[in-house]
């Protein structure tokens, strides 16, 4: 670019406004454009200036406020991180300044208020946010600063990026430690002095020098270790929100302030070693906080950093490397022993073991060849292969399961929801006992009203009820998905354990969906490669599993025109003017009484021929079935299939009921009628005709191998279609269950023990401290444990 790099115009002479970018330095026209053009590389964007299509506004027209997020309205930018649905935009955020789940609270109230937003998600775990909004109304930048408005940063959600930030604020935190730390101990050591019942004679003058110099020592604390309580607190009090920070910083105010007054007038009792624990105590709890998250949220972004940076792409010019985002379908990419894959793509040549535990939860690698999918972010076990992209990367599996994932986090259970109001009102009504408390004492014992009034204040903050829920609901969702299992609604975890009935489709559910021609019996004169080839033609736009095993047949001649999909019955067509139709034998020919699965081709004069298909049970059905058995849950097969081929699957398996011949509307009306029974369903399926029952039950799974329809309409993916991971994602949802109740109980339970006996003077402000401190610490471990599951 002759002019300015960053909006394309002239640059006035004797400018220096200069930035090296890729060991080339580049020249802009004024310091707003050089200010942009920094904080997008800052920021990790600098790609953004090898494939833009043209120059970026001026940054001088932009409004102060907007300079530094206006480039994430250039929509060069936003393809890396926006994704569009439903004619609306949608983003993942990563927040900074998020303490509880009244911040959490407090955004969303604020962003939902802004016009043109359509959804505000936020997960306090993850410090994520899920935002969609029209982007007609409002841009990206101006969402960005409603952030910022109410004191919070967020900015769009980049692994790598995230990663830097979560070293500062770790960088931050352990610095603020070590203020708090060693402080207290400063403190603690002349605290020794001021306790009269260690020594009685200590002279006055040493007493209040001892005094003031406990002061010193604590202001640091207080200034700076403290400082994100204050902030948070306000931030809470400004939005007239209430937070769980506000307790904890009027504690450490109000024991600060009351000690100052007692050292200033020589009267009454310090605390200054209280205020430098608590500090230290809570940012330890905070600390180890943070780093829970980041284990707790860690799996998601791990599969974004799993895509190799590069690829290595096949050009008439000879082979280069290119930024694995920018690779376009029908791009050739080769990949060597040992890499990992860089976008979803076909082998063109090469047979070798491909690794999709990240994937789909199982370790062993699986064979591939030509014309066999391989997934971004898969790794290439054993020899070199050559690839055709099939989609970019922001279509890619690993992107859907991100943003599926992404979507579970940021619903909210029922159960999280209570957990929410719960910690908000509880704030509420403990400053409200706090306060009565502190008047009773008054009448009481006014020199003691204070201090208990302090301990009361401390020990009840609700910092272990906040994190009962959301933690263990995070390190679940992680669980699950380390396991193959990919949750897509939050209330999978809720109505998991619950669950008294599996309800299984039969055709690529309880069957592997690799069904084959079996046998042709022609009914006319036809020859079998003709009764093929037209059940290939009219099944061709099929994902069913039986239009999979017509797929070995097709001829390039054979065009259908009025294709028409008969849900649970099969489909028909007009092929060189005739119509065809290939279907259910309930559907073309119910007089017959197959007992094997079965197909019929049929004219407009009659039955053509009849297909025999084999579809072999999955291996690991048998034993589903007999662990269903044991655990006490009743199943059923549900199909539309109406051979006598679903009486042997269900009399091989042992299920309880079988109901066949069913269309989809009385699948649905088979699940209603179990509802209303007190049944809670679990659905299984993985075909068109399973969507709406999928969509009606009260949780479904679809299986990975399904249709994209299916997949849409299920509340939860078996990535690797192993069944016997129903079990296991049901195993995890009753112990995230039960981790809840037992955070529950501790976080209820400690606070009515305590809050007593603190309100009768009987628990120390020091005690207090690290009361609450532990109890927090306490629900964060408990959370963990579901991780080692």
């Amino acid at each position: 670019m002759d002019g300015c790099f960053h909006c394309g115009e002239a640059i006035p002479a004797g400018s220096r406004h200069q930035l090296e970018l890729d060991g080339i330095s580049q020249c802009f026209c004024c310091p707003g454009c050089l200010a942009v053009a920094d904080t997008i590389i800052e920021c990790g964007l600098g790609s953004y200036y090898q494939h833009r299509t043209g120059p970026a506004p001026k940054a001088d027209a932009v409004p102060d406020e907007l300079k530094q997020l206006q480039h994430y309205d250039l929509a060069e930018i936003q393809q890396d991180f926006v994704s569009e649905k439903d004619q609306l935009k949608e983003v993942q955020l990563s927040i900074s300044g998020l303490s509880c789940a009244a911040c959490a609270w407090l955004i969303e109230r604020h962003l939902a208020r802004v016009p043109g937003v359509a959804l505000i998600q936020v997960n306090t775990t993850t410090e994520r946010a899920r935002l969609r909004w029209h982007d007609e109304q409002v841009s990206l930048s101006r969402l960005l600063t409603a952030f910022a408005d109410i004191g919070y940063q967020a900015r769009p959600f980049q692994p790598h990026q995230q990663e830097q930030l979560y070293n500062r604020e770790v960088k931050s935190y352990l610095l603020r430690m070590g203020v708090a730390g060693i402080a207290s101990m400063q403190v603690m050591m002349v605290a020794l002095a001021l306790y009269d019942d260690l020594f009685p004679d200590t002279d006055a003058a040493l007493v209040e020098y001892f005094r003031w110099i406990s002061l010193w020592l604590s202001v640091p604390v207080m200034a700076y270790s403290a400082l994100p309580f204050y902030r948070n607190a306000w931030r809470g009090l400004k939005n007239r929100a209430l937070n769980m920070d506000l307790p904890v910083s009027l504690a450490m105010v109000f024991a600060f302030v009351a000690s100052v007054y007692a050292t200033v007038t020589q009267t009454g009792d310090v605390y200054y070693e209280c205020v430098s624990m608590f500090a230290f105590l809570l940012l330890t709890s905070r600390f180890l906080e943070m780093r829970a998250k980041r284990r707790a949220s860690e799996t998601t972004a791990n599969l974004t950093l799993l895509i190799p940076m590069l690829a290595r792409v096949e050009t008439d010019d000879g082979e280069r490397e290119l930024a694995a985002k920018t690779l376009q379908t029908g791009q050739i990419v080769l990949v060597a022993p040992g890499g990992r894959i860089p976008a979803d793509a076909e082998i063109l040549d090469g047979r070798t073991s491909v690794d999709e535990s990240m994937l789909t939860g199982e370790h062993l690698p699986v064979s591939r060849q030509p014309g066999d999918p391989v997934f971004a972010g898969t790794t290439n076990v054993e020899a070199p292969l050559r690839l055709r992209v099939l989609r970019p990367l922001a279509e890619a599996r690993v992107s859907e399961i991100l943003r599926a994932q992404d979507d579970a986090l940021a619903e909210k259970p029922r159960v999280a929801i209570l957990a929410d109001q719960l910690s908000r009102y509880f704030v509420a009504a403990l400053l409200l006992v706090t306060l009565t408390t502190y008047l009773v004492w008054l009448q009481l014992d006014a020199d003691k009203a204070f201090w208990v009034m302090l301990s009361v204040l401390v020990a009840t903050c609700p910092c272990a009820l906040s994190l009962a829920t959301p933690t263990a609901l995070t390190v679940a969702t992680s669980r699950l998905s380390r396991s193959g299992i990919l949750v897509r609604r939050a209330h999978v975890l809720d109505t998991l354990p619950r669950v008294s009935r599996i309800v299984f489709d039969k055709t690529g559910t309880l069957t592997k969906g690799e069904v084959a021609v079996s046998s042709v019996a022609l009914l006319a004169e036809l020859s079998e490669s003709d009764v093929l080839a037209l059940a290939a033609a009219l099944e061709a736009q099929s994902e069913h599993p039986i239009a999979r095993a017509f797929a070995p047949y097709r001829q390039q001649g054979l065009m259908v025109t009025e294709r028409e999909n008969r849900v649970g019955r099969g489909v028909s067509g007009l092929i060189d003017g005739h119509r065809w139709r290939l279907g259910s034998g309930a559907w073309l020919a119910p007089d017959n009484q197959d007992a094997e699965l079965c197909v019929y081709l049929a004219n407009e004069r009659g039955l053509v021929a009849r297909v025999v298909l084999t579809d072999p049970l999955r291996e690991e059905a048998d034993t589903l079935i007999r662990d269903c058995r044991a655990k006490g849950i009743a199943t059923t097969i549900l199909t539309g299939d109406s051979s006598g081929q679903a009486e042997q699957v269900a009399e091989r398996l042992g299920v309880d009921k079988l109901v066949k011949h069913a269309s989809p509307d009385d699948k649905l009306a088979y699940l209603r009628r179990c509802g209303r029974a007190g049944e809670i369903c679990l659905m299984v399926g993985d075909g068109i005709n399973d969507a709406p029952v999928l969509a009606g039950a009260h949780v479904s799974f679809a299986m990975a191998g399904g249709t994209d329809i299916a997949k849409n309409s299920a509340d939860a993916l078996l990535l690797s279609d192993n069944l016997q991971h129903i079990l296991t994602a049901r195993h995890i949802a009753a112990r995230c269950r039960r981790v809840i109740k037992q955070n529950f109980s501790w976080a209820l339970g400690y606070n009515l023990v305590v809050l007593p006996l603190a309100a009768m003077g009987q628990v120390s402000p020091w005690f207090a401290m690290a009361g609450m401190s532990a109890s927090s610490l306490i629900v964060m471990t408990n959370s963990l444990r579901l991780s080692r599951l």
